[in-house]
């Protein structure tokens, strides 16, 4: 019997070893992972108070103009979803930094 592919039938890989997962066998996991910026609002000193605050802006709109709109959205916001079978799964979740 033929194996079941995901749902545009577009062929499915392990993220780490490129091994072609089968949907619905239940043996890869889907990993989501979010990274936002710092949210916490800037630490302001009376320096900070003293200076131009319509130059500090526009030297800040001048190195915007020369980025991407997908840099200047990385720099904010960003998520990845990775698809890893239970062995790569395992191995990551233990040190998924490393």
């Amino acid at each position: 019997m033929p194996r079941k592919r995901n749902t545009d039938d577009s062929p499915l890989f392990c993220a780490r070893c490129t091994m072609e997962l089968m949907p619905g066998e239940g043996n890869f996991y889907v990993v989501r992972i979010e990274a936002i910026a710092d949210p916490t609002p800037p630490v302001l000193t009376r320096d900070d108070f003293r200076k131009d605050i319509r130059q500090e802006i526009n030297q800040v709109l001048a190195r915007m103009e020369e980025m991407t709109e997908r840099e200047l959205m990385d720099q904010v916001h960003r998520g990845l979803t990775l698809h890893l079978c239970s062995p790569c799964y395992n191995l990551w979740i233990e040190n998924p930094t490393g």
